[in-house]
């Protein structure tokens, strides 16, 4: 039976497959729950390349290349650090695209500046010597699970429509 989070993968797929182009992701929230959605398809090798779980803020400046002084001004969960994190990743795996999710899954660590429930997703983009990355800030109701699955299939989401779309 294909559930509606194994299509959204297949789009992505189909997607980055159309644009002869691969993916690596940066998850902190969703801790990798995109990348499992993307390895439940079969062939997935052909489009995804990685997923790096970067949970604490020593992993993102290790791994991801995040900058010490933007996690200490605006905090991990942030439109800058979904950013860089997408950037990271693409950088690290050498991948055309990057995605990450960085996020309050619940049900404490909320503000009334970000509660809980509150994502960002960052997209990361290199073709032909330059570099588009973007991020988006959502807002989800449910409890952490429902919170996190909410967060990974927007960051399939809007990979589709980052992939989709003309540069």
């Amino acid at each position: 039976m294909i559930d509606d989070d194994t299509e959204l993968a297949r789009q992505a797929g189909s997607a980055l497959t159309d644009d002869d182009a691969m993916v690596a992701v940066a998850e902190s929230s969703t801790g990798g729950l995109v990348g499992s959605k993307f390895t439940n398809i079969p062939g997935a090798s052909a489009f995804f390349e990685r997923s790096i779980v970067t949970y604490s803020n020593e992993a993102k400046l290790d791994l991801l290349n995040v900058e010490l002084d933007t996690l200490e001004k605006t905090g991990a969960v942030s439109a800058e650090i979904a950013r860089q994190m997408a950037r990271g990743v693409r950088e690290n795996a050498g991948t055309k695209w990057g995605v990450s999710t960085t996020g309050i899954a619940g049900p404490s660590g909320g503000t009334p500046e970000k509660p809980v429930g509150t994502v960002f997703i960052g997209t990361a983009c290199f073709e032909d010597g330059e570099e588009k990355v973007s991020a988006h800030r959502y807002e989800f109701e449910g409890d952490r699970l429902e919170n996190k699955d909410q967060f990974a299939r927007q960051a399939l989401t809007d990979l589709i429509e980052a992939v989709e779309s003309p540069s």
